[in-house]
C-alpha cells in the first residue's frame, strides 16, 4: 500500500488531525475501538488508514467489511478510498439501485465491500463471495446502522462472520448502547466529542406571526443573503410544500429526502456542493453522513422530536473553527422542546439581495470507466471551450459520468460547441442538468 504521506498529498490534506493521530493509534494497537467525533472532523479518513495497513495484496477475497446507515454514506466512502489511490478494489453497494449491478461488480470481489445491512444481508444469503475473509468490520455511524430495524439484518450479518479480528465503531453521538451481538469486547474508546474546541455555534430564533412560517422562511433567507445553508424538515410532506412555496417565490433550492429516487438525491448533492444550488430543503438524512461542504447556516423549519436530531442538524455549520447559525423557526405561541433554549427572537426585517447562483452544473455522459480524467475534462473546457481557470468550477466523476459546474451566463453556449465532443475515445453528451 502507498504509505501515508502520498495519500494525504493525493487527497491535498497536510497532516492529521490530534483525532485522527489518536485513532490511527487506537485501532491499530486494539481489536475493538470505538470512535466518537463531532461531524465533519474526518472520521472516515481516520478508519480508513489503518483499515488499510490490515489488507493483504495476494488476497484476493473481500477483507474489509464497512456498514453504513445510509447510501449517500457508502457512496461517499467509496469515493475517499479511490481518491486515495491505494490499488485495493472497493465496491458500495446499497438499496436504491439495480442488482444487477452490484453482481456485475462482485464478480470481480473487491478487496473493500460498503454497504448498508439490507443490501448486504441480500448478497450474504445468496452466497455472492466467501466471508471466511473478512478480518475487519467497521460500524459507521454505528448509533444509526444498530438502531430498531436495522438490528436484526445486522445480527445476521455479524452472526455470518466467523473470522472476525478487528471491530471499529463510529459515531458523532455518545451514550448509545451497543448489542451483544456486536462482540465488542473490552474496546479502546477514542473520545473527541468532549475535548473538542469550544462551539462557535449561535442559535438564533425566528418568531412567526404567520401559522405555515413560510413567509417568515423566505423572509429570513433574504435576512440571511446570499451563503449556502440546510433547511430542515420532518417529513416528505413538508418539504415538497416549502420547495412549491419557493419556487413561487423564485428561490433557487433542491430538495433531498429518503423518499427521492437514488440519482435525483445524489445530483441534488452534487448541485448543492458546486454552487449551482445555495438552498437545500432535506429531511435528518442531510444531518450527517453526506459530504456537503462547510456551511453557515441551517434553519429548523420543523423542530425535531429528539435532542440526537437537533445536534446532528447543528452539526452541518460551525464545524472545527469556523463559526455558523442555526436559526429555530416557530409560532408565535409555539412551545420549544427542553433541549432547546427558549430566547428572544431576532429582528429578520433588514434584508439582503437573494438572487440567483452564478453557477451552472452541466452533465457528461462518460466517465472513470472510459478512462476520463478531471484533467480530460479541464482541459476541454479550457481548449474548446474557451473557459479561464477560474470559471471552471468543481469536476465531479463518477464511474459513467462526470459534472461541471460552469458560470451560468455561459453554459448554454459551452453546451452548443462542446456537446458530442471527444473525451479519450469516447464521444461524449454534454447537456445542463
Amino acid at each position: 500500500m502507498k504509505n501515508q504521506k502520498e495519500i494525504l498529498s493525493k487527497l491535498n490534506i497536510d497532516a492529521l488531525n490530534p483525532m485522527q493521530e489518536s485513532a490511527l493509534g487506537a485501532i491499530s494497537s486494539s481489536n475493538n475501538t470505538i470512535l466518537l467525533s463531532p461531524t465533519g472532523t474526518g472520521k472516515t479518513l481516520a478508519f480508513l488508514l489503518p483499515v488499510l495497513e490490515f489488507l493483504d495484496h495476494d488476497d484476493p477475497e473481500v477483507q474489509a467489511l464497512i456498514l453504513v446507515p445510509s447510501r449517500e454514506l457508502a457512496i461517499q466512502i467509496e469515493q475517499v478510498i479511490r481518491n486515495m489511490g491505494t490499488g485495493f478494489k472497493v465496491n458500495a453497494i446499497y438499496g436504491g439501485r439495480a442488482m444487477s449491478k452490484d453482481k456485475i461488480e462482485l464478480k470481480h470481489t473487491p478487496a473493500i465491500l460498503i454497504g448498508t445491512p439490507g443490501r448486504i444481508l441480500d448478497h450474504f444469503m445468496a452466497d455472492r463471495f466467501t466471508k471466511d475473509h473478512i478480518k475487519t468490520l467497521v460500524l459507521d455511524e454505528f448509533d444509526k446502522s444498530l438502531e430498531v430495524g436495522f438490528e436484526e439484518e445486522m445480527s445476521e450479518i455479524l452472526a455470518a462472520l466467523p473470522n472476525l479480528k478487528k471491530r471499529i465503531l463510529t459515531s458523532a453521538t455518545e451514550g448509545v448502547k451497543i448489542p451483544k451481538f456486536v462482540g465488542l469486547e473490552h474496546p479502546k474508546r477514542v473520545n473527541f466529542l468532549k475535548k473538542d474546541t469550544p462551539s462557535q455555534l449561535t442559535i438564533s430564533t425566528v418568531v412567526s406571526e404567520d401559522k405555515d412560517k413560510l413567509k417568515t422562511l423566505v423572509q429570513l433567507l433574504k435576512h440571511i443573503g446570499e451563503e449556502p445553508g440546510i433547511i430542515f424538515c420532518n417529513f416528505k410532506d413538508s418539504i415538497e410544500t416549502v420547495s412549491a412555496y419557493l419556487s413561487q417565490q423564485r428561490v433557487q433550492h433542491e430538495c433531498f429526502s429518503g423518499g427521492m429516487e437514488q440519482k435525483d438525491r445524489e445530483r441534488a448533492l452534487i448541485k448543492f456542493r458546486n454552487g449551482s444550488s445555495r438552498i437545500l430543503i432535506a429531511t435528518d438524512l442531510a444531518a450527517r453522513g453526506i459530504d456537503i461542504p462547510e456551511l453557515k447556516f441551517i434553519i429548523h423549519y420543523e423542530l425535531p422530536h429528539r435532542m440526537e436530531e437537533f445536534t446532528h442538524r447543528n452539526g452541518r455549520t460551525a464545524r472545527v473553527n469556523e463559526a455558523g447559525t442555526a436559526y429555530v423557526l416557530k409560532l408565535k405561541n409555539e412551545r420549544l422542546p427542553q433541549f432547546i433554549s427558549e430566547s428572544n427572537g431576532i429582528n429578520i426585517g433588514k434584508t439582503k439581495h437573494l438572487g440567483d447562483p452564478v453557477w451552472e452544473t452541466l452533465f457528461i455522459s462518460g466517465g472513470r470507466k472510459d478512462k476520463i480524467s478531471k484533467g480530460d475534462i479541464a482541459g476541454l473546457f479550457f481548449k474548446q471551450g474557451g473557459l479561464n481557470r477560474d470559471e471552471l468550477g468543481n469536476i465531479e466523476l463518477k464511474q459513467d459520468c462526470a459534472f461541471v459546474a460552469v458560470p451560468k451566463n455561459k453554459s448554454d453556449q459551452l453546451v452548443n460547441e462542446l456537446n458530442n465532443s471527444r473525451l479519450k475515445k469516447k464521444k461524449v453528451r454534454i447537456t445542463v442538468l
